[in-house]
């Protein structure tokens, strides 16, 4: 009885559990450059629940200790990568995030088994794995090649180009 009443009493510490607004144009899938369906579907489906505003919890996720557990997850998780805050204005901290993207899916260590073991619609098969990481990579590069192209335009002579007036 003193359990119970004990596990009814840790449910009063739950507060009610929100998703923060996603800030309009700042969404990954905002940006200019959406990726294919098939990546975007597998981002979703395996990412967005951790490493995003668009969290959906399941009715355990609501249940004093659980809540507590998968609360911090979450927020670890959006700490190290958040789909919601994307760096559309920094291509080179967002060629950084798409390599780290690539290198936890092709490794393995993303999504979590923990969590595939429960959602079955975040398993990568390993030619998602490869897709996914492989498709990651080259947005890296694309973007590592754009902020390397702003550069050089910005650090060329000003006067490239032009002929100065004959005295």
């Amino acid at each position: 009885m003193v359990l119970v009443v004990v596990f009814a009493l840790l449910q009063l510490t739950n507060l009610g559990r929100t998703n923060p607004a996603v800030a309009a144009g700042h969404d990954f899938f905002s940006g200019t450059n959406a990726p294919p369906a098939e990546i975007s579907t597998m981002l979703r489906n395996a990412c967005y629940d951790c490493h995003s505003y668009e969290t959906r919890l399941p009715w355990y996720g609501h249940v004093a200790p659980v809540s507590w557990w998968l609360d911090s997850h979450i927020a670890d998780a959006r700490a190290v990568l958040n789909f919601s805050e994307w760096p559309h204005n920094d291509p080179q901290k967002a060629a950084r995030k798409l390599n780290h993207i690539g290198d936890s899916v092709r490794d393995g260590d993303m999504p979590l088994p923990s969590y595939t073991k429960i959602h079955k619609a975040a398993r990568l098969t390993e030619q998602q794995r490869d897709v996914l990481s492989e498709w990651a990579f080259q947005e890296s590069d694309r973007l590592k090649g754009l902020t390397n192209s702003a550069t050089q335009a910005s650090t060329a002579s000003p006067n490239a180009g032009t002929t100065s007036p004959s005295p």
